[in-house]
C-alpha cells in the first residue's frame, strides 16, 4: 500500500485560479483531468514522482453531487474555506478495507478529455468527513500505465503534515493495512485534517503548501 494522491479542494468560480496558483508556487503546470460522472465532481490534476499525483477538485452542477459522499466531502471542504480534503492510499486489493471497515466500496470513473476512461474503487470517504485526517482508500480498475502519475514531473512530495490524533490514525488502520514510504508530521492545530503537504522541488527547494 502506498501513498496514491492527495486531494486540495476548492469551490468552482476558485478552481482556475487555485491551479495557476499552485502550479507557479511548484513550478510546473496541472493538466484537465476530466469529469467523475457519478460523484459530480471534477478534478485537475498534477503527476508529481514515485507515482503520486496531486488533484485540485471541485464539484459540478449535476444531480449526483447532492448524492455522492465524496462531493459531499469537497463541498464541505470549500464551504470552510477550502484547501487540502485529505491523503488516498493505493491498494492492491480492496476487500482487505472493505472487511476492516466493514462496508462496500464504491466505484467510480472519470472521463479524461482524451476521452479515455479510469476506473476505480474507493473506500474511506464518509470517515474523511467524520474525521479529516483520516486517509481513504482506492483500488485501480485501470491499467498501471494510465494511472493519473503518468508523465511525472521530478517534483517530490516529502511528508504530509497531519492535525489529530496518531492514537486514532493506527487504530483506524490497524494490523490489516499496513502503509509504506509516507512521512507523517504531526502538528498542533485547533481542527483535525491534512494541513499542509511538503513538496521538494528539482532544484531541491522545500515548498509547503497548506
Amino acid at each position: 500500500m502506498r501513498l496514491d494522491h492527495v486531494s486540495y479542494a476548492v469551490a468552482p468560480q476558485e478552481l482556475a485560479d487555485t491551479v495557476q496558483r499552485l502550479g507557479a508556487l511548484l513550478g510546473s503546470t496541472f493538466v484537465d483531468g476530466g469529469k467523475h460522472p457519478s460523484f459530480g465532481t471534477r478534478n485537475f490534476v498534477l503527476p508529481v514522482s514515485g507515482g503520486i499525483y496531486v488533484e485540485v477538485v471541485t464539484t459540478l452542477d449535476h444531480p449526483a453531487t447532492e448524492q455522492s459522499a465524496f462531493a459531499k466531502a469537497v463541498k464541505h471542504r470549500y464551504e470552510q474555506g477550502g484547501g487540502w480534503l485529505g491523503w488516498v492510499i493505493a491498494v492492491d486489493d480492496i476487500s482487505v478495507v472493505e472487511g476492516k471497515l466493514g462496508r462496500p466500496a464504491v466505484e467510480g470513473h472519470r472521463r479524461r478529455p482524451d476521452g479515455f476512461d479510469l476506473q476505480w474503487k474507493q473506500i474511506g470517504v464518509l470517515d474523511v468527513i467524520a474525521d479529516p485526517h483520516l486517509p481513504f482508500f482506492i483500488q485501480w480498475l485501470t491499467d498501471v500505465s494510465e494511472h493519473p502519475s503518468r508523465n511525472s514531473t521530478p517534483l517530490s512530495i516529502s511528508s504530509l503534515s497531519l492535525a489529530g490524533d496518531k492514537n486514532t490514525l493506527d487504530t483506524y488502520l490497524g494490523d490489516e493495512i499496513s502503509v509504506d514510504k509516507i512521512t507523517l508530521d504531526w502538528t498542533q492545530e485547533d481542527e483535525s485534517g491534512l494541513v499542509a503537504v511538503n513538496f521538494i522541488l528539482p532544484n531541491g527547494q522545500s515548498v509547503r503548501v497548506d
